[in-house]
C-alpha cells in the first residue's frame, strides 16, 4: 500500500506536508504512511482514497492484507484461520447486504431501460433543450422554498438580466445563484470531481452570496428547527463531525449502490444533517443531481406546487423520523423516471 499512497501523491503533485495538511495529521505520519512503518486507519484510508483519488476497493483490499499480514502473517495457523474467516465472511455479507424492495427494484429497472435508450440517442443533446430544462429546475428549486418567480420571470432574470416589478432582491439573487450552481456542477461533472467538502460547501456559497453572505459556504453554528417537521436536527458542535461521517459513507458506497439510491441517500442524508442556516433543500438537490449527471443520468426536477412539495416533505420526514427511506427512495426514482420519460419526449424519442 505504501507503494499505491506514493505513487498517487506524486501524480496529484501534491507534498507529504499539503496531504498533512488537508487529512489535518502531521507531516511525519503521512511519510510513515508511505515507508510502511506506520499503519493509517480505517478513516485515514478512506479520506486519502478521496484525496488522492484512488480507486476506493484497490486501497482497502491492500489496506487488510498489510492489516491481516501484520496480526496473523507469520502464525502457523494463519492459512487455516484464513479458510475459516473467509467462509464466515461470505455468510455475514450476504445475510447483512442491504436488500431493495421489489417495487424499487421494478422502478430502477425501468430508469435503467429508459438510460439505455437515452445512451443511444446522446447525438440528440442540444444546448438549448438543457438551458430550458435547467431554467425549469431553477424555478422548481426555488419555489420549493418560497421564492415566488414565475418561470418566465426566472427566464427573464436569467437570460435577460431583466429585474422583475415586485419581487424583493433576494428572490432575484436566488434565482441568479442557484443558475450559477447548476453551471458550477456540471463543471464538477465534465472534470469527474469527487464528492467532497470543499465541493459541497462551494455548492452552498453559491447559493446564499450575496444573500447571507456570512453563512455562505459555513457550516452554522447555532441549532435550528425545521419548519413543519418533528426533525430535529444535530446540535451544531456535531455538524463537523456528522459531515465528515456524511463523506466516508459516500466513498464506502459509491461503487455499491444504484446511482438513483446513491443519489437519493446523499441527498437525504446531508438535508436531514441541516449542517447550513439556510440553503439546505437546494444544496441537498444540486448534489443528488451531480451525481446523477456524473453516473450519466438527467437532472432530477422534483416540482414546486403544493401537492409534489408535500409529498417530497412527508417521504422525507418518514426518513428523518422512522428510519424508512423506502418512500423517499420510491419519489426520488418516480421523478428521475418522469424525467427521463419527458426529455426522451421532447427529443423525439
Amino acid at each position: 500500500m505504501k507503494t499505491l499512497l506514493k505513487n498517487a501523491r506524486e501524480q496529484k503533485g501534491l507534498k507529504t506536508r499539503e496531504v498533512a495538511q488537508l487529512l489535518g495529521i502531521d507531516q511525519a505520519l503521512v511519510s510513515k504512511f508511505e515507508s510502511g512503518t506506520r499503519k493509517p486507519t480505517r478513516e485515514q484510508v478512506i479520506k486519502l482514497a478521496s484525496l488522492l483519488e484512488i480507486d476506493l476497493e484497490t486501497i482497502m483490499v491492500a489496506w487488510l492484507k498489510e492489516k491481516i499480514l501484520y496480526e496473523i502473517g507469520q502464525d502457523e495457523f494463519a492459512l487455516k484461520a484464513l479458510l475459516v474467516a473467509e467462509q464466515e465472511i461470505r455468510y455475514q455479507s450476504k445475510s447483512s447486504k442491504k436488500k431493495i424492495s421489489s417495487t424499487l427494484q421494478k422502478i430502477l429497472d425501468e430508469i435503467d431501460i429508459l438510460k439505455i435508450k437515452l445512451d443511444g440517442f446522446r447525438q440528440f443533446d442540444s444546448y438549448r433543450i438543457a438551458q430550458a430544462l435547467e431554467l425549469e429546475y431553477t424555478f422548481e428549486s426555488n419555489r420549493i422554498e418560497g421564492n415566488t418567480m414565475t418561470l418566465r420571470e426566472t427566464d427573464l432574470v436569467i437570460n435577460e438580466g431583466l429585474t422583475i416589478s415586485g419581487k424583493s432582491m433576494r428572490e432575484h439573487l436566488e434565482v441568479i445563484n442557484h443558475q450559477e450552481a447548476i453551471a458550477y456542477i456540471k463543471d464538477l461533472m465534465q472534470r469527474n470531481s469527487s464528492i467532497n467538502e470543499r465541493e459541497v460547501l462551494s455548492i452552498h456559497n453559491l447559493i446564499l452570496r450575496g444573500i447571507q453572505p456570512e453563512d455562505a459556504g459555513r457550516y452554522r453554528k447555532v441549532q435550528v428547527m425545521i419548519q413543519g417537521s418533528s426533525h430535529m436536527p444535530p446540535q451544531p458542535f456535531l455538524v463537523a463531525k456528522e459531515m465528515e461521517d456524511f463523506f466516508i459513507w459516500y466513498e464506502t458506497n459509491k461503487s455499491s449502490l444504484h446511482p438513483i439510491v446513491l443519489a437519493a441517500e446523499m441527498h437525504e442524508r446531508l438535508v436531514t444533517i441541516h449542517p447550513f442556516i439556510d440553503g439546505n433543500g437546494r444544496t441537498s438537490r444540486l448534489v443528488m443531481n451531480l451525481i446523477l449527471l456524473q453516473n450519466g443520468y438527467i437532472i432530477a426536477n422534483i416540482k414546486g406546487d403544493y401537492e409534489s412539495r408535500m409529498k417530497y416533505y412527508q417521504t422525507l420526514e418518514t426518513a428523518q423520523t422512522k428510519n424508512n427511506k423506502e418512500d423517499f427512495l420510491l419519489f426520488i426514482a418516480q421523478i428521475e423516471k418522469e424525467s427521463l420519460e419527458r426529455y426522451l419526449l421532447i427529443i423525439g424519442q
